[in-house]
């Protein structure tokens, strides 16, 4: 399918996004109530003999616009037009493309039989393009970045493992000219990166960490972006069951954001330096898994108790944190993480929980999720909370002794690992709800959505 931004053009159907007050003045306004259309949120209406694609919304803003374009595209693709077109302007230009191209994502890897579309080419049409130009093509990588990252969620456990995970990541080094360096097992254990070795212990694919940067010759800013890449977690001994075991593939969800966030931030070709920080684990079962009761030693020194080794994201991220602290001097340090399922609890299967100690830093990226359309949430720290994190024979035990505040509880143990003169530079992103879905919402299709690439873009883009 392309997608093009043109001034005008004659095409097959022309998409119009329709609030209930503009309804009422449209040409068509007898045709579209006669077919019961009401202007309603995501409702359609094919008009098939005027060429026109009827989109109700609440508003003409990005959120509603980006939700009813990617309704628009999915009945574009199930049509028998070749071609379609959508109006833009400089308020809904993103909006329009992050919906076109993310609705009308479709993963098809694994089916044997792929249905092609008859529809080919779509077109944004403006008045000005030279004005909406440079707009349009960061949306379009963006988005493409968004979809890169879903491709890589969705790649079964048998295919994606951390070896492979290792050389998506050398092809994207290559493609987009960065630097890319990868420890294997031996490696890890110089840097005596215990916890992170145990986790991956009883699985037949070597753990890998994985250090890609993207460097411009006048950086404004250096961010290290930290992801846990659990490609699969059966939740180790203490084995998850058969139903939540299904989707763990999306376990790798944040290491995979991570990636998209690079990817986009080279083809902008920001002004801003950054290392992503990849910790690539298969948490197994066998007789050699580490199990409840072991105490890690950690890289930065410090003991773990194991109570529940499905509480493994946690004991991989401690190491790659402090790893990456050391590596790089940086002025940001986010890490991204399908941790907890007591974050969609807390937040809704929609929201991103966000937690760490600087509230200027939250508040500038509560603006930049309001830019990207991707929804957060802050979680707060406190004291309390920490302390249910005490071992009676370690320094701290990685789960907590309650079983209330668990998102919390595990950024706390994240908390732990952060240089205190990091504390202010540091958030922890959750993204156990927003990162994968079974029920299409918004510009999401069935499966990864993508969670964290549009944020950070949108983040990265403002930073001075």
């Amino acid at each position: 399918m392309n997608l093009d931004l043109v001034n005008e053009i004659k095409s097959d159907v022309c998409v119009e996004f329709l609030t209930k007050e503009t309804l009422k003045k449209h040409k068509q306004k007898k045709l579209l109530e006669k077919a019961g259309f009401e202007a309603a949120q995501d409702t359609l209406c094919f008009l098939h003999e005027k060429g026109i694609l009827a989109c109700g919304v609440e508003a003409l803003e990005s959120d509603c616009i980006r939700s009813a374009a990617s309704q628009a595209i999915k009945a574009l693709k199930s049509s028998k037009n070749e071609s379609a077109s959508f109006p833009v302007d400089a308020k809904n230009l993103e909006a329009v493309v992050e919906g076109v191209i993310l609705g009308g994502y479709d993963y098809n890897r694994y089916k044997s039989e792929s249905k092609e579309a008859t529809l080919q080419d779509i077109y944004l049409t403006c008045k000005d393009i030279k004005k909406l130009s440079k707009a349009f093509e960061e949306a379009v990588i963006i988005a493409e970045s968004t979809c890169f990252t879903r491709d890589i969620v969705n790649t079964t456990p048998e295919d994606l493992h951390p070896a492979s995970f290792a050389e998506i990541a050398k092809e994207l080094a290559r493609e987009n000219k960065l630097t890319c360096n990868v420890l294997g097992e031996d490696d890890l254990r110089k840097e005596k990166m215990e916890s992170m070795l145990a986790v991956g212990r009883a699985s037949r694919h070597e753990s890998q960490l994985i250090h890609l940067a993207y460097k411009p010759k006048k950086a404004k800013k250096i961010i290290s972006l930290v992801g846990k890449g659990l490609t699969y977690d059966s939740g180790g001994l203490s084995l998850k069951p058969a139903t939540s075991m299904v989707t763990m593939k999306m376990d790798k969800a944040g290491a995979c954001a991570v990636l998209g966030m690079i990817k986009a931030a080279s083809e902008l070709k920001l002004d801003v330096e950054i290392h992503a920080f990849i910790g690539a684990v298969e948490n197994m079962i066998g007789g050699d898994a580490y199990k409840p009761d072991d105490v890690l030693v950690t890289r930065s020194k410090k003991t773990v108790e194991v109570r529940n080794t499905d509480a493994e994201g946690r004991l991989v991220l401690c190491d790659v944190l402090d790893y990456a602290q050391d590596k790089v001097k940086a002025d940001y340090i986010f890490d991204f993480a399908t941790l907890t399922g007591a974050c969609m609890v807390a937040l809704g299967q929609y929201t991103t929980g966000v937690m760490g100690h600087s509230n200027k830093l939250k508040h500038d990226l509560f603006t930049a999720a309001d830019k990207s359309g991707e929804l957060i949430g802050a979680l707060p720290f406190n004291r309390h909370l920490k302390k249910l994190l005490k071992s009676e024979i370690a320094d701290l035990s990685n789960v907590a002794s309650k079983p209330y505040g668990g998102a919390i509880t595990a950024g706390l143990f994240l908390d732990n690992f952060i240089k205190d003169e990091n504390k202010e530079k540091w958030l922890h992103f959750d993204i156990a709800g927003s990162a994968y879905t079974e029920s299409p919402w918004d510009c999401n299709v069935y499966g990864a959505t993508g969670a964290g690439v549009r944020l950070i873009s949108s983040f990265l883009k403002e930073l001075k």
